[in-house]
């Protein structure tokens, strides 16, 4: 195993720009009924664009070859759909699959999407990771649910052979790589690394913080 690369991508910022717009409509579900039921905090509605949506936009630049071209992507611990319903309108090529335990969670999930108009590109699926039948996804996400050695375990059962987990993380994910090691050396893991994106130019803070760590077999 590659233990483990580190590396710095600059996003497409017409691609990003495009986002924005393409984003509104989520945008506006998340600060208002995102709030009214409690799955998004009152005082992140001023920073929803460069705090969340950019965060989980940035990693599915196509340009980046992170997310494969139509690939089957797991989001584990959905929440209010950070990332996974930001992929599903930013990449209208992949399936999303969203992951989530809480009942008032999935609701608003799959009000979202029908109110988004995603279609059957999204699916919600109630259940924790570790009780849900494996899910065979190119791509399995997570934001903001657990360290990155509890997340594998949650997480790894439902990659693929080839896939990969694609972790979104801040400042201290090398340090949490790093923490992981005993429970990766236990995994077919055959790559890790952490990869800062960059946007606008701007190296710090970066628009997100990934680590991305692939399995054994056929990509």
């Amino acid at each position: 195993m590659t233990w483990f690369a580190d590396r710095e991508l600059a996003a497409d910022e017409a691609w990003l720009e495009g986002c924005r717009t393409n984003l509104q409509p989520l945008h506006r579900i998340l600060s208002e009924e995102g709030i009214q039921r409690g799955l998004v905090g009152p005082r992140e509605a001023d920073r929803l664009w460069d705090r969340h949506l950019l965060n989980c936009a940035a990693p599915a630049d196509p340009s980046l070859g992170l997310v494969p071209a139509a690939a089957a992507v797991a989001d584990v611990g959905a929440g209010a759909g950070l990332p996974g319903l930001v992929w599903a309108i930013v990449r209208p090529d992949v399936d999303m699959m969203l992951v989530e335990p809480l009942q008032r969670r999935t609701d608003f999930l799959q009000w979202a999407s029908d109110t988004l108009g995603l279609g059957p590109r999204v699916t919600v699926v109630r259940g924790r990771a570790q009780d849900v039948e494996p899910l065979a996804a190119d791509v399995v996400t997570s934001r903001a649910v657990a360290a990155l050695g509890q997340l594998l375990v949650w997480c790894w059962p439902h990659v693929r052979p080839g896939g990969q987990v694609l972790a979104i993380k801040g400042e201290k994910a090398a340090r949490e790589l790093s923490d992981a090691r005993e429970t990766i050396a236990a995994l077919d893991v055959v790559h890790s690394e952490v990869i800062r994106i960059v946007a606008d130019g701007a190296t710090d803070p970066p628009a997100a913080t990934v680590v991305r760590l692939q399995r054994e077999g056929l990509a």
